[in-house]
């Protein structure tokens, strides 16, 4: 039989001490939980004194307000004068407005000294009431008691025939020192709680008038409420004789704060309960994650010595800690080289070391480029090439910021394949340019023809009357047209050549009616051989801030179009309406013609360059008209004419005054 080994004191003290760290969370737990059920039964209790000390607190309150009601209805019965009981008119129109108090009385009555009833109001006497007729005995005793006594006296309550439970207050009434009557208000115990008792109370308590033996007389409730055990009475004094106010609390929920609290004390304790296992579970597992751990390392490393992305770490020193297989292929020197190295480093490109520099000093102090940043480095054999470096905090396993972690890619292939596709846009710009030209010289040769002719006719005029002898103050007006209508082609051909070269806009303050009137200078020769109507709409008369000319050609090319449009429109109905309008800062102007209108398949391509349905045009009128009003921060839009034809409309922002 073998014998066991005795253990060592070393080992004994060690298997307590586990013991203990068993042991010390289980009572903890147990703890816990008996402070948890000890606050929350001290919680309860102390609400519980709280609505009981406010139940108290109410019905006091409410015994002192139906004392002021019973006691203000005294003085008013008191006050009882001749004229009120001169006549039933008299005495009815009192009663209304004593009953107006919201006072509880249901019945006033006026009894004479011998106790016959003289005037009553309602007149409906019931049997049980006082007078010739009432046979109540408790209510002979009153008046006999108020008469006697000279001072108000209440009866006992007594049931009425629907089992309502009501009392008399009888209230002598003395007319220089000798009653005349004695005034009789009758209550209805239910009508007084439902007269006095107001809606708030009613809402906490079932209030209830007790008789002397336990009988309840009346009742204010909310029928579908249920009601406390617990309650409250206090003597009901005057009218007295054994009655008293009882208030039962209805049953109310408990706070949303207390089920909160009741309800997050036992969760924890579950996660508490929870937690204790999870660290058996974890202790019991530890060697295997420990395990799991490593071989997830050398997974981890394992990918990044797979990857193509450059990875680079540096401490906040800026001396590189880590680099990957792939960051030492490209900048070709071996991780043992770089690891410890400090700025600068050796494959820093010779030719940026200064903006390298900035770039390496602005992360180190956490103010690099969030979105990465491009750079030039080089390799061992001295390549230069271009790399894209995003740079992110490193953190370490205390959650300290430790130094960087940068991730560099390769992007020289990519570099020099945007250089060659933006070498390819500048020819292509270039090629569309000129064919935009060969469309500007033809736009210009047939807008220039009308100020060409011009200028033709006002020197053949002015040649005409030099040969005539006629002074020379007579030629210069036709000169100085001649010399506007030069100036004017001028300024068409430099502006639609800077528009083609992108040059900057000239703007100025204009007026758009002015503008319009000018297109139409330019076009009158056409509108007058067509026979069309211009009709004129300016609603309002706008400055707009933009380049004059650019505007005029652009309602010149509209108002062409318009004209064209409408060669196949019978000779009544060839009508170009202008309207000018003014709304939300903004001015529109609609140019509506009677023509041919635009068909549904052209529209999506009517303002494409070099896009046209004339057999004589290159498409870039329109295209023209849209860049000069989007240049002006406007929009220009068409839709068909209701009546036949094509609506333009320019909107363009008003300048600011």
């Amino acid at each position: 039989m073998a014998s066991s080994t005795p253990s060592s004191p070393g080992e004994r003290i060690s298997r307590w001490r586990w013991r203990w760290l068993w042991i010390l969370p289980r009572l903890a737990f147990i703890l816990f939980v008996g402070g948890v059920a000890l606050l929350l039964w001290t919680s309860d209790r102390a609400d519980k004194e709280e609505r009981h000390a406010t139940l108290i607190s109410d019905i006091l309150w409410l015994e002192q307000n139906l004392r002021f009601h019973l006691t203000r209805n005294e003085e008013l019965l008191g006050r009882i004068d001749q004229a009120h009981t001169a006549n039933a008119a008299a005495f009815e129109s009192y009663a209304h407005t004593l009953f107006g108090y919201e006072s509880g009385l249901r019945q006033l009555i006026w009894l004479s000294t011998d106790g016959t009833v003289r005037l009553a109001h309602p007149a409906a006497m019931d049997p049980s009431l006082v007078g010739d007729a009432g046979e109540a005995v408790p209510s002979r005793q009153s008046f006999g008691l108020a008469r006697s006594l000279a001072k108000p006296v209440y009866s006992k309550a007594y049931p009425y025939f629907t089992n309502d439970w009501q009392f008399e207050v009888h209230v002598p009434v003395s007319r220089e020192g000798r009653i005349v009557g004695v005034a009789v208000g009758v209550y209805r115990i239910r009508d007084l709680l439902s007269d006095s008792v107001p809606w708030w109370l009613a809402e906490r308590y079932r209030i209830s008038v007790i008789g002397d033996s336990g009988k309840v007389l009346g009742t204010r409730s909310k029928v579908e409420s249920t009601v406390t055990e617990e309650g409250y009475q206090v003597a009901f004094d005057p009218p007295g004789w054994g009655l008293a106010l009882h208030a039962v609390p209805y049953h109310a929920p408990r706070p949303l704060a207390s089920l909160l609290l009741s309800g997050s004390l036992v969760i924890l304790a579950i996660i508490v309960l929870w937690s204790l296992w999870i660290l058996r579970r974890h202790v019991l597992r530890r060697q295997a994650v420990e395990e799991q751990l490593r071989q997830e390392h050398a997974f981890r490393k394992a990918m990044e010595d797979s990857l193509d992305t450059g990875m680079r770490a540096r401490n906040l020193d800026g001396e590189i800690i880590y680099v990957n297989p792939a960051f030492c292929r490209m900048v070709g020197w071996s991780a043992a080289e770089l690891i410890g190295r400090r700025p600068p480093m050796p494959y820093w490109a010779d030719d940026y070391l200064d903006e390298t520099r900035a770039l390496h000093d602005s992360v180190l102090a956490g103010e690099g480029p969030g979105e990465g940043f491009e750079l030039k480095l080089k390799r061992r054999n001295g390549e230069t090439i271009d790399v894209l470096i995003h740079e992110a905090p490193l953190i370490d396993a205390r959650g300290r910021h430790s130094g960087w972690m940068g991730s560099m890619v390769d992007i020289t292939e990519r570099k020099q394949a945007e250089e060659r596709a933006r070498q390819q846009q500048d020819r292509l710009q270039s090629t569309a340019r000129l064919v935009a030209m060969g469309e500007m010289a033809s736009s210009i040769a047939h807008e220039l023809n009308q100020p060409l002719a011009a200028i033709s006719s006002y020197c053949t005029g002015a040649a005409n009357l030099l040969r005539s002898d006629t002074p020379a103050a007579e030629v210069l007006p036709a000169l100085d047209k001649a010399v506007e209508q030069a100036r004017r082609a001028g300024q068409v051909i430099r502006r639609v050549y800077g528009l083609a070269r992108h040059s900057e806009d000239r703007f100025e303050l204009i007026r758009l009616e002015e503008r319009i009137d000018d297109a139409l200078a330019l076009m009158e020769v056409d509108i007058r051989q067509n026979g069309i109507r211009v009709v004129l709409d300016f609603q309002a008369r706008p400055l707009v801030e933009g380049d004059p000319v650019l505007l005029e050609q652009a309602l010149f090319n509209l108002f062409r179009n318009a004209v064209e449009s409408m060669r196949d429109t019978a000779p009544d109905q060839r009508q170009i309406g202008i309207t000018l309008t003014c709304a939300d800062r903004y001015a529109l102007l609609t140019i509506a013609d009677r023509g041919c209108g635009i068909a549904a398949n052209v529209a999506d391509k009517l303002f494409d360059p070099l896009f046209t349905t004339k057999t004589e045009g290159m498409g870039m009128g329109l295209a023209i008209c849209r860049s000069v009003v989007e240049n002006h921060r406007g929009r220009l839009s068409f839709e068909p004419n209701p009546g036949g034809g094509t609506v333009f409309r320019i909107l363009l922002p008003m300048a600011s005054q």
